[in-house]
């Protein structure tokens, strides 16, 4: 703000009130406005809302009543390269690279709808081409509708004399190609006559394009790329809006677009001035929305604790959209009227077989008999797959007919109505009512209606997919070739088919995981053995993820460098749980923390070597690396505890540890925060005639020369310890003697790293000199 004030000085105070007051219009343009405003209005004043626990058709409420404050985070660096994994699960992953590179760069802002138009910090400018990203459901269509309205209500930015709503979705109905001014007409065909008036003051307008990512055309911004050169050329839906963000037409107008995330890899990174993430629920909002749906506080407060406590399924309530699938699947596991308490789902893949199990028990009128109902999911499973491979959301009359999906009460509970009432005729397109749903049921139709050759065309698609467009897909291909999940679904459907889990189950087995397991990878490649890994959560089929990892041998894994969140310590501690032993476990700089360890404890006694440098460990997670190394099957040999955040108060509680403790030998806790009393306190470890450390690490722990003189009078006795590397404290020349009394009295030491306050190193051999 101090900036803005700064930059703009006298400006910034008419720019404000021209957002509030708007421009001086002619009566006859003035006129013009006001009936777009209405329309405007009539278009975004109900919110629809698909799939309410009460109702099986869509609903609309008033925006006013549904309209959540949506939080946004910009200004983003967006990578170039591809995402890795598909939005749906990933999103609260990114949302965290979003939130670490804040940390390490201050990159990121915290703004409201309101500003997206204001004058940008980073870009010392006043953006006019913003993006806003969002994965599916979070609430981009949401935003984009609210800001129209509350434009046409007079709320904000009337700066704009007129403001044009387009959802590509739509746009993807009016042919092959078009012109900017035909797409205005064919919306607001009232806006004829002024058009050309209109289009007179480009800086005047806001052009708004909702869901880039469901386009099927493309949107090409480079150099060579082909361009309107003026608003009645007739080119493709692509053409017009890069032309609008490279200024060829109109210029001055302003752009707001919407997309998910894996779309700003394909944008060229100068044309935007803005990009904003929404971030979703917080901890408070999921709370608030789980209160609001239950009802009942106790019934509300039992389901959120098993949603926290799978960490799988709270991951991903940051989405609107999920969190109310995941209230639907939860509520027959919950509530009294429910009758027998369903099992409660852990992976997503039961989450989703117990979303549609009841939805179609409790939101259909009559639920057909087995075949009949078999044979409807079957119809709408293949319509799901064919718009997976086509990248296709949107689906007209003709496309239902060739797959013989009828207007039934069950295919209305999956399928909503869109009607784009400004057309004449209306057009109307079907959707499922999340992109998710469409994916679940793209996986279900090769269990209900096994073809050889369609299940080889998919996973060579899927095998040369290089986006991640087919991770979710894939995830429920996985979690439905175990007998468990899909049995709730089997009730209803008859059974599934046994070859389409056979042909998964090779699938997954006949994947090379050699690349997974080497140790020396790409970043790219950890997030593939990460992708893998939820395949064989989703599965849930202990000998197969064994199988899958190569049996009982001693495996080697590394994530250094890859951020990890809590619901990806719940995958890894799953896959380590289903392996005999881990020689190497690599989890340098992933930004584990307290919560990651804590995911992770129950099953790191199995690995030999342990690395967790750097991952902002403190204190509380003490209490997991006591149990780890309390466990009566520990074998962990070398604990690499580096650059945490660990005091001198965990030193007691971890010094009993390691005295109880009979595997390790290598310690390093170099660079925390010991400093002389915690350093006292593991020392006993070291008079203790049955320490096996052979190597200690203590680095940079604001020791004092009282320190020194402790190691010397803990050490003398000691016989295992053989390297001892206490470089980087502050130690003074008054310790040299106590160095000299050390080298001569430690019967084992044979290298010491001290580094004096000089800066020198010195390496001093004792033995075998």
């Amino acid at each position: 703000m101090v900036g803005e004030i700064t930059r703009k000085d006298q400006a910034l105070l008419k720019e404000i009130l021209l957002n509030e007051t708007g421009h001086n219009l002619a009566p006859e343009m003035k006129a013009c406005q006001d009936e777009h405003r209405r329309i405007l209005l009539e278009q975004t004043k109900l919110l629809k809302e698909t799939g309410q626990r009460t109702q099986s058709k869509g609903q609309s409420f008033p925006i006013l009543n549904r309209y959540v404050d949506i939080k946004i985070v910009a200004d983003v660096y967006f990578r170039r390269q591809t995402f890795q994994e598909h939005e749906a699960l990933a999103a609260a992953g990114e949302l965290n690279e979003y939130r670490l590179r804040h940390k390490m760069q201050g990159e990121l802002e915290r703004i409201t709808p309101g500003r997206l138009f204001r004058w940008c910090y980073r870009s010392g400018r006043t953006p006019h081409f913003v993006m806003v990203s969002g994965v599916a459901g979070v609430g981009k269509s949401t935003l984009a509708q609210k800001f129209v309205f509350d434009w046409a209500t007079g709320k904000h930015y009337q700066k704009f004399t007129f403001v044009f709503f387009f959802k590509f979705r739509d746009l993807n109905t009016v042919g092959e190609k078009t012109s900017l001014e035909s797409l205005i007409q064919r919306e607001y065909p009232n806006l004829h006559s002024k058009l050309d008036t209109i289009l007179q003051e480009p800086p005047k307008l806001l052009f708004i394009f909702d869901g880039l990512d469901e386009s099927n055309s493309n949107l090409d911004l480079g150099r060579n790329a082909e361009f309107c050169a003026q608003p009645g050329d007739v080119k493709p839906v692509g053409v017009i809006v890069a032309s609008l963000l490279k200024e060829k037409i109109l210029k001055g107008c302003s752009v707001l677009l919407t997309s998910r995330p894996s779309n700003l890899a394909r944008l060229e990174r100068g044309v935007l001035h803005r990009v904003a993430s929404i971030v979703g629920f917080l901890s408070q909002e999921r709370e608030k929305y789980f209160h609001n749906f239950f009802g009942e506080a106790a019934v509300a407060k039992e389901a959120l604790a098993h949603v926290r406590e799978s960490q799988v399924l709270y991951t991903l309530c940051y989405n609107p959209s999920y969190c109310w699938i995941t209230c639907t699947a939860l509520q027959p596991c919950f509530t009294s009227e429910a009758g027998q308490p369903h099992p409660l789902p852990k992976t997503v893949t039961q989450l989703f077989v117990s979303y549609i199990r009841h939805v179609m028990v409790n939101h259909t009128k009559e639920l057909p008999e087995r075949e009949r109902a078999r044979k409807m999911m079957i119809q709408l499973g293949w319509l799901a797959e064919y718009g997976l491979q086509h990248r296709t959301l949107l689906f007209d009359q003709a496309q239902l007919e060739a797959f013989n999906v009828d207007s039934s009460p069950l295919v209305k509970t999956f399928l909503v109505e869109n009607i784009q009432s400004a057309t004449s005729p209306p057009v109307v397109t079907y959707s499922f009512v999340h992109l998710t749903v469409q994916e679940f049921f793209a996986a279900l139709v090769h269990y209900l209606d096994f073809k050889e050759d369609n299940f080889r065309y998919i996973m060579a698609a899927v095998q040369e997919a290089q986006g991640g467009e087919y991770e979710i897909f894939l995830r429920f291909l996985s979690g439905l070739s175990q007998f468990e999940t899909r049995a709730p679904l089997e009730s209803l459907l008859g059974k599934f088919s046994p070859v389409t889990a056979r042909q998964v189950i090779d699938w997954i087995l006949k994947t090379d995981c050699s690349d997974f397991l080497q140790m020396e990878r790409h970043l790219d490649g950890k997030k593939r053995t990460l992708n893998f890994f939820n395949l064989l959560f989703e599965a849930h089929n202990k000998l197969l993820v064994s199988q899958a990892l190569g049996g009982d041998g001693d495996a080697s894994m590394d994530f250094s460098e890859l951020y990890l969140m809590p619901v990806d310590c719940v995958i890894l501690a799953y896959v380590l749980s289903c392996c005999g032993k881990i020689d190497l476990l690599n989890l340098d700089t992933c930004f584990i923390q307290n919560e990651g360890l804590q995911r992770l404890s129950l099953e790191l006694h199995r690995i030999r070597e342990l690395r967790l440098c750097n991952n902002d460990l403190s204190n509380p997670s003490t209490k997991e690396l006591v149990s780890i190394l309390k466990h009566k099957e520990c074998r962990l040999e070398i604990l690499s505890l580096a650059k945490n955040a660990l005091t001198g108060q965990c030193c007691k509680d971890l010094s009993l540890a390691l005295l109880e403790n009979r595997t390790l030998l290598n310690l390093d806790l170099s660079k925390n925060k010991l400093q002389d009393q915690g350093l006292s306190d593991l020392l006993k470890v070291f008079r203790s005639p049955q320490s096996r450390i052979q190597k200690l690490l203590i680095q940079e722990n604001a020791l004092s020369d009282v320190s020194f003189e402790a190691l010397c009078s803990a050490l003398a006795d000691n016989t295992s310890l053989r390297y001892l590397d206490v470089s980087g404290n502050p130690f003074t020349d008054m310790c040299a003697e106590d160095v000299h009394t050390l080298i001569l009295t430690c019967p084992a030491l044979t290298e010491i790293r001290y580094h004096q306050a000089s800066l020198f190193l010195s390496v001093f051999t004792p033995k075998g000199i």
